[in-house]
C-alpha cells in the first residue's frame, strides 16, 4: 500500500523565553501552509548486513533461496533503507567505505536511502553521545566545523558515486544534544547544539539541496519530551525539515510483555500533536518488537502500519534491523553484536511473519 502526492499541514506556534521556562503562545498567527512530498516509506536499517556477511550469515527468502539481504528486504516489502554513518571507526563497519557499499546495492535495486549519523566513532543515542577520538578535544568552533566537514565528506562521497540520498538524520536519538559536553541538551540550553545541527543542515542542502533533514529523538510516545525538545529547536533557530522517532513499543516487565497497543497509540496522538504544533512532517525511524514473538509483533507492525499509512503527518516507518535473530544476553548487544540484539524479525536466517504486513 502506497501513497502519492499530498499536502501536510499548516503552522506552527510561537514560543516565547520567559521566567527561565520555554512557553507556548495560545494564539499563534496565521501562517503559510508548509508543501511537501509525502510518498509513505516503508524502511528497513540494515547497517549490520555487511558485518554479518563477514561473520557467515546468510539469508533466504520463505522459500528458502538464498539472497543478498538488500534484496530480500525488498522482496519482503520494504521500499526504503537506513544506513547509520560513524565517524571513523576501528572496525570499519559503517565507516565511509562500508556505507558506500550498502549504499550501491540499495541504489541498484531502486530502493529509496537514509543516511543516519551518528557523530561518533560508535553507538550514539540518549546514554552517550561521545565525540569522535579526533574530535574530543576540540572547542566549539571547531567541532562546528568538524561536523560539517564530515557531514559533507560522506555526502560527497555517496554523490561522487550516483546515490540519490533522500533523508538525512543529523545525529541519532539526540534527547540530550550531541558531541558531548559542549553539544549537550538540558534544561533550557540547546544553542550549541543547535549550532552543531545548522552546520549539518548547511553541509546537507549544499550537495542534496532536495533532501529532508531530520531531527531524530528516542521515545515517540513522550510527548512532554517532544516538546519540550522542539520548542528549544525553535527558539534556538534549528534548521531541519522532519521530526524522526523512534518506537519501542514492547518490553520485559514483572514476568512479561507490556501491551503495546497503549504505548502505539500515544505515539500516534503525539505525531498529530508535534505536526499542529511545529508544522513539521514526522517519520519513525526506528521501531522494533521481540523476535520471539512473531505473532505478536506481526499484529504490533500491522496496527503501526494501519495508523501511519494513512496519516497526513506521518511519512514513513523504519523497521530497524529486522534481518537479525539474536537473543538477548546479559550485556548490551553494542558490545556483543548484532547476534546479542533481540527486537529483529528473522530466524534461522528467514524472515518471520512479523514483516508481513510490509507486503500488504
Amino acid at each position: 500500500m502506497r501513497f502519492g502526492l499530498s499536502i501536510l499541514f499548516a503552522g506552527a506556534i510561537l514560543t516565547a523565553v520567559s521566567c527561565g521556562k520555554v512557553q507556548n503562545d495560545p494564539t499563534p498567527p496565521e501562517q503559510e501552509p508548509e508543501i511537501q512530498e509525502r510518498i509513505f516509506a516503508e524502511g528497513a536499517d540494515i547497517s549490520w548486513v555487511t558485518q554479518m556477511e563477514g561473520d557467515g550469515q546468510k539469508f533466504f527468502n520463505a522459500d528458502g533461496k538464498e539472497m543478498e539481504c538488500t534484496a530480500l528486504m525488498k522482496e519482503t516489502g520494504f521500499d526504503a533503507i537506513r544506513l547509520r554513518v560513524w565517524v571513523d571507526p576501528e572496525d570499519g563497519w559503517c565507516g565511509k567505505d562500508d556505507v558506500l557499499e550498502k549504499a550501491r546495492r540499495a541504489q541498484a535495486l531502486g530502493m529509496r536511502i537514509m543516511i543516519d549519523f551518528h557523530y561518533s566513532g560508535s553507538w550514539a543515542d540518549p546514554s552517550k553521545q561521545n565525540p569522535p577520538e579526533a574530535w574530543k578535544n576540540h572547542g566549539l568552533k571547531e567541532k562546528a566545523e568538524d561536523v560539517a566537514k564530515h557531514t559533507s565528506d560522506i555526502l560527497n562521497t555517496l554523490k561522487d558515486n550516483n546515490i540519490d540520498i533522500e533523508w538525512v538524520q543529523m545525529g541519532n536519538e539526540v534527547n540530550s544534544g550531541m558531541l558531548w559536553p559542549s553539544g549537550k541538551v538540558q534544561g533550557n540550553s540547546a544553542e550549541n547544539f543547535t549550532t552543531f545541527i545548522n552546520k549539518a543542515y548547511d553541509a546537507v542542502k549544499e550537495i542534496y539541496p532536495e533532501a529532508r533533514t531530520i531531527i531524530h529523538v528516542s521515545n515517540g510516545q513522550d510527548a512532554g519530551l517532544f516538546e519540550w525538545f522542539f520548542n528549544l529547536m525553535r527558539v534556538n533557530n534549528a534548521r531541519y525539515d522532519m521530526i524522526g522517532m523512534s518506537l519501542y513499543p514492547c518490553w520485559w516487565e514483572n514476568g512479561g510483555w507490556n501491551d503495546w497497543k497503549p504505548v502505539v497509540d500515544k505515539c500516534i496522538a503525539n505525531m498529530k500533536a508535534l505536526a499542529a504544533l511545529f508544522g513539521k512532517p514526522v517519520i519513525i525511524c526506528e521501531t522494533g518488537m521481540p523476535v520471539n514473538e512473531a505473532e505478536m509483533s506481526r499484529d504490533a507492525v500491522k496496527y503501526i502500519l494501519d495508523q501511519t499509512r494513512s496519516m497526513e503527518e506521518c511519512h514513513g516507518v523504519f523497521y530497524w534491523e529486522p534481518q537479525t535473530d539474536g537473543v538477548w544476553k546479559p550485556d548490551s548487544y553494542r558490545e556483543l553484536g548484532w547476534n546479542a540484539y533481540d527486537k529483529g524479525a528473522f530466524k534461522n536466517g528467514r524472515p518471520t511473519i512479523a514483516l508481513d504486513p510490509f507486503k500488504e
